[in-house]
């Protein structure tokens, strides 16, 4: 009876034990196939090795270091002269430079701002790589495409922090060629966690260093004239008079028109004529409603401002070109009016809905460029630039048409983004060599925006040829050249003349004041 009632309770037992093992395994199993269904079922949304697609975009971005072309087939020519140039590299030999630049740009004056870019950038690497005596480390350039509008910089910004360990061994970040609030932030982002940025052709005074003698960005180095020095050189070529100029400006502006704005407005003051806002999206890319607001600023000039024969603009090319359109048409045709203007302008000589007819009508339109390819060959000064600096940078254009440098693609100098780009690139790649210590392929990190401050004087600065690159103890360049540049009714930036912050081209020793 004992051993009876002993099979009976380990029956009792057995049998829930059995039931519950079962159990448990069917959950396993459905929980196993709940799994594979969704793995099979989720959407796949890379979009190339370092590229994805973020929920609710449909924008690929992200770090690329392959051919990919971030589905802008005009780009394609020189990621693949890049792609074959990053291949060549030996494991070890090399640090990386990442480009950071709206690679996605709908708009297609943004999307041939940033082929030139990276043609610039491509250019100097391969100089870098090829034509420097031998100096290493070698330089491997990969893409950050923060998104059109730069709003997915947080994503971008990640992947390029992780990128600073091998085998990457990101040194620097160049390109960040607009002057917006989501370029801001990436560059605050960048530089608070220690890695350098070299910007190409950001203008805005509050994308700088030395703010009431504050460096928000340290580690950032700039290649181009701020809004500031651009208004003074411009003011210093075209004897700016307060009581014949108005100012037309962006309101509530950004960045870059922002402080163009600021700079115009010092030059006015004492003006008798109000200045005059416009507003346009948020987008200033768009068309929105800004023609009209033109429309009625024409009238007031030609009826109110007797005087004006010079108007002072402070906004982006879509607006600019929208007002040099409604000028185009004033009721006042018989005077003539001077338009002067920022660096944006240069999106202009591609921009096919400019009426261009409009610059036959006693209107003519100069802004400050960041660069010309007919600057040096003109300007009669000593100092400051040279010929033989820009045809260096003509020499690899040309090479770049075909193999080994190229094909990369259709090339434009006019605009200035080619060489200016070009130049960022060379004073990251100075930055990083001076940087190396000896017997070593790769410089610490932090060492290599400790650099900026001694990029002055004969031997140390860059010849860029857009001009001497000479910086300041915050990073920026001091003294630079402003080409300034007419607008033609054929489309083309036809140079006038070389203008300087200072009013003079800098001294041969190139040292700023301290």
């Amino acid at each position: 009876m004992a051993r009876l009632g002993e099979r009976l309770r380990e029956g009792v037992w057995e049998i829930p034990l059995r039931r519950y093992l079962a159990l448990l395994l069917s959950a396993a199993l459905v929980v196993g196939v709940g799994f594979a269904v969704r793995a099979l079922t989720a959407e796949d949304r890379s979009c190339a090795p370092g590229v994805v697609r973020p929920e609710g975009s449909d924008e690929c971005v992200g770090v690329s270091s392959t051919a990919y072309d971030f589905g802008r087939p005009l780009l394609g020519d020189t990621i693949r002269a890049i792609d074959r140039e990053n291949r060549s590299l030996e494991p070890g030999s090399y640090v990386t430079v990442a480009m950071l630049a709206p690679f996605t740009a709908s708009d297609r004056d943004n999307l041939r701002d940033t082929l030139h870019e990276l043609q610039g950038a491509y250019l100097a690497q391969y100089r870098a790589n090829h034509e420097s005596n031998g100096q290493t480390p070698q330089i491997r350039l990969v893409l950050a495409n923060p998104g059109a509008d730069g709003s997915h910089w947080p994503h971008t910004v990640g992947q390029l922090v992780g990128m600073t360990g091998d085998p990457d061994r990101l040194r620097a970040v160049t390109g960040v060629g607009s002057s917006t609030e989501n370029n801001k932030r990436a560059v605050a982002e960048l530089t608070r966690l220690g890695i350098p940025v070299v910007g190409s052709s950001i203008t805005a005074d509050d994308l700088a260093n030395d703010q009431d003698g504050v460096d928000p960005f340290p580690g950032l180095a700039r290649v181009s004239p701020t809004n500031t020095d651009e208004a003074r050189a411009l003011a210093a070529f075209a004897k700016v008079k307060a009581g014949r100029a108005l100012l037309v400006y962006d309101k509530p502006g950004d960045p870059y028109t922002t402080t163009l704005q600021r700079s115009f407005a010092r030059l006015l003051e004492g003006s008798p004529y109000e200045p005059q806002p416009f507003t346009p999206p948020d987008d200033r890319s768009q068309e929105g409603t800004t023609a009209n607001t033109f429309r009625q600023i024409t009238h007031l000039v030609c009826d109110t401002a007797k005087e004006t024969d010079t108007i002072l603009f402070a906004g982006r090319h879509t607006q600019l070109r929208q007002f040099i359109n409604a000028l185009g048409g004033r009721g006042c045709q018989d005077r003539g009016f001077t338009v002067l203007t920022g660096d944006e302008a240069s999106y202009l000589t591609g921009d096919r809905d400019l009426d261009r007819d409009a610059l036959k009508r006693k209107l003519s339109v100069r802004y400050t460029a960041l660069a010309h390819p007919d600057a040096w060959e003109h300007d009669p000064a000593r100092t400051g630039g040279s010929v033989r600096d820009a045809r260096e940078l003509e020499r690899l254009v040309s090479n770049g048409e075909r193999e080994p440098v190229g094909p990369i693609g259709p090339v434009a100098l006019e605009d200035g983004q080619l060489i200016i780009a070009y130049d960022a690139m060379r004073l990251a790649v100075h930055g990083i060599r001076q940087a190396t210590p000896e017997g070593r392929t790769d410089p610490p990190l932090a060492d290599v925006g400790l650099q900026w401050p001694q990029v002055k004087g004969s031997s140390l600065r860059v010849d860029g040829a857009s001009g001497w690159i000479c910086l300041d103890v915050h990073g920026n360049p001091y003294d630079k050249a402003v080409p300034i540049v007419e607008l033609t009714p054929e489309g083309r930036a036809r140079f006038v003349q070389i203008a300087w912050p200072e009013g003079k081209p800098p001294g041969e020793e190139c040292l700023p004041p301290p």
